[in-house]
């Protein structure tokens, strides 16, 4: 019976795989140019003022904001006493712009503000990129702000 298991095991060993082998081969090849970018950000107005041994005869401030004008400030009106120490300070705020359109998503002008990212854009050259039937990819570097990138992918399944 041993003898018998055995040459069982050994006939299905020798019988043919029934599987499907299938395999996928993709290339592709991705170039990127980067746009010129600019961030503005408005930085308010601010006014401080601190002192010891001093009258106050009236109060400074902020103006009012107003678009296409300045905010300005009053500075505080104060009497001196003998060891008087005052500090004073104030910070001119972005103005609110006035006409400013944005149409089919570009900006025409960028304001002024205090705090402003520009980045310029990137530049082609000789940037470039190839694939042929045997799936080799030839890659040429561009100028400043660009990538190239090649990729070959094999899939394998068996069924």
């Amino acid at each position: 019976m041993k003898k018998a298991l055995i040459a069982f095991g050994m006939l299905l060993m020798a019988a043919p795989a029934n599987a499907d082998l299938i395999t996928k081969h993709s290339s592709s090849v991705q170039l990127t140019v980067d746009a010129a970018a600019s961030q503005a950000t408005r930085i308010g107005s601010t006014y401080s003022f601190s002192g010891t041994d001093l009258t106050i005869n009236t109060t400074g401030g902020l103006g009012t904001l107003t678009s296409g004008t300045a905010v300005g400030y009053t500075p505080t009106d104060y009497t001196l006493g003998g060891t008087s120490t005052v500090t004073e300070t104030f910070i001119q705020g972005d103005d609110i712009p006035t006409g400013t359109t944005v149409s089919s998503g570009v900006v025409g002008t960028l304001p002024a503000f205090g705090n402003v990212t520009t980045t310029a854009g990137g530049v082609a050259g000789s940037l470039a990129g190839t694939i042929d039937s045997a799936h080799t990819i030839g890659l040429t570097a561009g100028g400043a702000g660009t990538s190239a990138t090649g990729q070959f992918v094999t899939e394998i399944t068996i069924k």
